[in-house]
């Protein structure tokens, strides 16, 4: 990078070659080379590798004393929640509270849909419904005679018969890899059926693609990146769910562990160095704010969490389980993975415009800092609303099909609860990126450059070179 040209000194020849390294937990590597000549123009380059240049011992003392709090709350916070364990409880056989076992299609034969009772038409003969023209159209056509074997479980290797009507949206072919599930109390030729198909080999590949260009592009980043995500998987798996499932405020729950996977994936990903520091802080910031606007307008809006089979059975299961708290719990980890970007992105552009022109103060790098994050809240905004969106693609189409108006899809709790979900996170992520602008551009200005905080300079001042002049710093 070329510093901006300089006012000429008057008299004297000064060369300067230094080589200096500073870490604040992560080390990096300086190289600069300044010449003068007389009244001539002055030039100076220089190198930076690595992480931004660490920021004053005492910066450092003032972001520890909030964040080791911090940090302590959390750990006392993942000991005194800590699950034993999922609770165990009786098997309902509904939904996905099922034993099931692996299978694998062994034959599949066609047959008419008539000599397995595939369907019956009903007694009426109509079939103006569609589980009638459904029936009909079963009838008359070719079922399939599928063998299954069942590849797992104490009764591995015994087989059964599973019909697959024409219509169905799932068809089987041998040699493919099933799901079925198992009802022990069922009549021995019932007890067996198909559920699912395999689909752990696809997954594997498509995971393993993802890992590799991640490692590929992001190096030592991107392993650091996928050990940051089997982490958060694990607060997830481990401590989240399980606590929830034994009855701990699904709220309390989550801010615990959403903070366990903030501080895991930034300092893993990004280092343990202020500027990660001053990200944890902006993010951290607004997850409280999300969970207040969460907290509010779930109740006020009257979502009771429970608008679907999987809520009603979880409900049925575990009726002490708040729901509302359940589904403010899910609005603050979806919230998470968007912030952490967000932050990170802000602060690392504060710190950027910082080392670029090191003479800005607090109000002027946060403008220069908020003007980048306009243009990620105006990309990111619409990618919250288009994922949701996405997800809920299905359930809009039904309310097209029935001709409702919008006024009447936004109040049904189903889209009410998605759009207070959508809503709320956004306005959190748009709170994040002034907070953390702000947080960065106090932290970096406010920085003293005392030669004595960094290793290697002797404990002699440093000389900072400002409009053209040398002078100590303080």
């Amino acid at each position: 990078m070329t510093s901006p040209q300089q006012p000429p000194e008057p008299h004297g020849h000064a060369h300067g070659h230094s080589h200096g390294s500073g870490h604040d937990s992560d080390p990096s590597h300086g190289h600069g080379h300044a010449s003068g000549h007389g009244p001539g123009p002055s030039h100076g380059h220089s190198h930076s590798h690595g992480p931004a240049a660490p920021v004053s011992r005492h910066l450092r003392k003032v972001i520890a004393a909030v964040l080791i709090p911090f940090a302590t709350a959390v750990v006392v916070g993942l000991v005194v929640l800590w699950p034993g364990g999922t609770p165990a409880h009786e098997r309902t056989g509904v939904g996905f509270d099922r034993q099931t076992e692996q299978g694998k299609v062994v034959s599949v034969e066609q047959v008419d849909c008539r000599t397995v009772n595939a369907a019956q038409v009903p007694p009426t003969g109509d079939t103006s419904t569609p589980e009638g023209r459904e029936a009909v159209n079963a009838q008359q056509g070719e079922c399939e005679k599928a063998t299954i074997e069942v590849t797992s479980g104490p009764e591995k290797g015994r087989t059964f018969v599973e019909i697959v009507q024409p219509d169905a949206p799932r068809q089987l072919h041998e040699g493919q890899g099933v799901v079925v599930a198992y009802a022990p109390d069922a009549p021995r030729d019932l007890q067996y059926s198909v559920t699912d198909v395999n689909r752990k080999l696809p997954m594997a590949v498509l995971a393993g693609i993802f890992a590799l260009a991640v490692v590929v592009v992001g190096r030592m980043r991107g392993v650091m990146a996928l050990v940051a995500l089997v982490a958060s998987f694990l607060v997830l798996t481990f401590f989240i769910l399980p606590a929830i499932l034994q009855g701990s405020n699904p709220l309390v729950v989550a801010v615990v562990g959403s903070s366990a996977i903030m501080l895991i994936a930034l300092y893993m990903c990004h280092g343990l160095s202020a500027r990660t520091s001053v990200a944890v802080l902006g993010t951290l910031i607004s997850l409280l704010l999300t969970g207040l606007l969460g907290s509010l307008f779930i109740g006020w809006a009257s979502l009771s969490g429970n608008t679907d089979d999987y809520t009603g059975l979880i409900h049925g299961l575990y009726p002490e389980i708040d729901m509302s708290g359940l589904l403010l719990a899910g609005i603050i980890i979806g919230s998470l993975g968007v912030l952490d970007d967000v932050t990170v992105t802000q602060t690392s552009a504060v710190w950027e415009l910082h080392q670029a022109d090191p003479r800005m103060g607090p109000r002027g790098l946060y403008r220069a800092g908020i003007r980048i994050g306009r243009d990620h809240i105006a990309s990111v905004v619409n990618t919250l609303v288009l994922a949701y969106a996405g997800a809920a693609l299905p359930l809009l189409l039904l309310f097209s099909i029935a001709q409702s108006s919008m006024g009447t899809v936004a109040n049904s709790e189903l889209i009410a609860e998605e759009i207070v979900r959508t809503l709320v996170g956004s306005i959190g992520l748009v709170a994040s990126v002034p907070i953390t602008t702000a947080l960065a551009a106090l932290v970096v200005s406010a920085d003293r450059a005392d030669a004595d905080d960094r290793p290697g300079n002797g404990g002699r001042k440093a000389t900072a070179v400002r409009g053209g002049r040398r002078r100590r710093a303080k």
